[in-house]
Order: structure tokens, then C-alpha cells, then sequence
């Protein structure tokens, strides 16, 4: 199976993308898929995101054509199953 290549975007590209971009490699190995996970500044995201299958944002990031999942969840703690159920959702429809 080839690698999913995932952008996680923050405000910064350090902080908050480091907990989003754990907790979303993990999900995704957890569920058979391999992940390549990188993280950028959210205002880089447009110039960039054709270079990625799945785009997951801890912040409104500028639409791109690329499936984007907002996942302010994995740092509220609140509606986490669903947000776990879009990337899955997203990786599952990914031509792979």
C-alpha cells in the first residue's frame, strides 16, 4: 500500500501541528494505512497543497482542492471520535 502523505497546518507549524500530527499518524497506522506526516504554518498550506493526499488543520486553512479535515478536536478534547471518522473517511477514498 503506498504512503499517505498528510499536511498538518497550524497557526505556527510547530505547536499545535505536533499533537494534531501524533495523534493522526497514529490513527492512521492504527487502521492499516502507512502515513508520512508533515507540518507546515497554516498560511503555507495553499502553495503547497497539491503535494498532499489529506490536508488536517488545527485552524481554517484557504480551501485547496486537496480533502481537508478540521480537526480542532484533538486539542479540545470534544468530538474527537468524529474527527477520527472523517480522516478515516478521507484516507479510504484516496486512490492508493
Amino acid at each position: 500500500m503506498k504512503e499517505i502523505r498528510v499536511l498538518v497546518a497550524c497557526g505556527s507549524g510547530v505547536a499545535t501541528s505536533t499533537v494534531v500530527g501524533s495523534k493522526v499518524k497514529d490513527l492512521l497506522e492504527a487502521n492499516g494505512y502507512m502515513a508520512k506526516v508533515e507540518q507546515r504554518k497554516v498560511t503555507e498550506v495553499e502553495g503547497i497543497a497539491s503535494d498532499y493526499d489529506l490536508i488536517v488543520a488545527s485552524t481554517r486553512c484557504p480551501e485547496t482542492g486537496t480533502p481537508t479535515v478540521f480537526a480542532i478536536s484533538y486539542l479540545t478534547g470534544v468530538g474527537t471520535e468524529a474527527t477520527d471518522a472523517q480522516i478515516l473517511e478521507a484516507a479510504s477514498k484516496l486512490d492508493l
